[in-house]
C-alpha cells in the first residue's frame, strides 16, 4: 500500500472563533496552523483564507500573501487553494487563485444542499468553465465530491479532455444533504472511479476520524482539519490543526501505513 497522504484543511470558509477560538483568520496564523500541521505529517495545506476579522474572501492578494507565508516557514509543502469560496460568491471571485497558478486546487463538480438554508451551486457550465481555466493554467483540479452524482460529471468531462487522466478526487462525506459518511458509501465510490485515479476522503464533524480510518485501511488518503471538524474527541475541542493530523499520523502508523513527505505525495498525484 501507498504512503498516507494528509492534507490539512485548515480554516475553511464557515468556521468561527467562536465555535473554536484556535481557528486562524490572520496571515500569520494561517502560517502557523499551516506549520503545525506540516510538522505532525500534512504534505498538502487545503487554503481558504479569511480578512483579519474572520470575514470569508477570495481576495487574490490574500491568497498570494498566504502561501508566501506559509512557503516560509515550511518550504516543501504543497499548497491547494480552495476555489470553493463561500456559497455566495460567483464563479469568477471563486476562481481567482488559480491565476495564482498553484500545483493543485479544488474544483467542485455538482450542486448540494449544505446544512438547513445554504445550497453550494455549481452548474455544469461553471464546472466547464472552472475546469477550462485550471487546464490553462496547468493546475491539477482536486474533483470535490459530495456525492455520486459528482463522479459521473467529472468522467464526462475526462472523456471530453477537459480533465487530464490520474484524476485526484476529494470524497467529502457526512455534509447534511448530501451522501452520508459510512463504509458501504465509501466503497462505491471509491470503486465508482478510474483504477489509475487516486482519492481523498474527508469526514465531515464527528465522522472525521471515523472515515479517517476507513480510508487509511482500504488504500485511500485523508484530509482532516477545522475547515470539517473542531473537535479532537467528543467534547474536546482540538488546539491546533496540526493535533488533528498528527492524531490520523498514528492511526495510520498504528496499521503500519507510512505517512508520505509532499515529494512523495507530488509523485503520487503526478504533480
Amino acid at each position: 500500500m501507498e504512503k498516507l497522504i494528509i492534507t490539512a484543511a485548515i480554516c475553511g470558509a464557515e468556521v468561527t472563533k467562536k465555535q473554536n477560538p484556535n481557528i486562524p483568520y490572520s496571515i500569520d496564523e494561517i502560517a502557523k496552523e499551516a506549520k503545525l500541521a506540516y510538522d505532525a505529517g500534512a504534505s498538502i495545506i487545503h487554503l481558504h483564507v479569511r480578512e483579519d476579522d474572520g470575514t470569508p474572501t477570495q481576495n487574490i492578494e490574500r491568497f498570494r500573501a498566504s502561501i508566501s507565508a506559509i512557503k516560509k516557514l515550511c518550504p516543501e509543502v504543497i499548497i491547494e487553494p480552495s476555489t470553493g469560496g463561500a456559497t455566495y460568491m460567483s464563479k469568477d471571485e471563486r476562481l481567482s487563485p488559480v491565476f495564482l497558478k498553484p500545483e493543485i486546487a479544488s474544483l467542485d463538480c455538482g450542486t448540494c444542499n449544505f446544512g438547513m438554508n445554504d445550497i453550494f451551486v455549481n452548474t455544469e457550465t461553471t464546472i466547464r468553465y472552472f475546469a477550462k481555466k485550471m487546464i490553462e493554467a496547468n493546475v491539477k483540479p482536486e474533483i470535490e465530491v459530495f456525492d455520486k452524482g459528482m463522479i459521473d460529471t467529472a468522467l464526462k468531462l475526462y472523456s471530453e479532455g477537459l480533465l487530464k487522466d490520474n484524476l485526484h478526487f476529494n470524497f467529502v462525506m457526512g455534509v447534511r444533504g448530501a451522501i452520508d459518511a459510512s463504509l458501504l458509501n465509501l466503497a462505491f465510490m471509491s470503486h465508482s472511479i478510474p483504477s489509475n485515479s487516486t482519492y481523498t476522503v474527508t469526514g465531515i464533524g464527528k465522522y472525521q476520524f471515523k472515515m479517517a480510518a476507513m480510508a487509511i485501511a482500504s488504500g485511500g488518503h485523508v484530509r482532516v482539519g477545522f475547515e470539517d471538524n473542531i473537535y479532537i474527541e467528543k467534547g474536546i475541542l482540538a488546539k491546533s490543526n496540526g493535533e488533528l493530523v498528527e492524531k490520523t499520523a498514528n492511526l495510520s502508523k498504528e496499521i503500519g501505513r507510512e505517512i508520505a513527505t509532499p515529494k512523495e505525495a507530488r509523485k503520487i498525484l503526478n504533480l
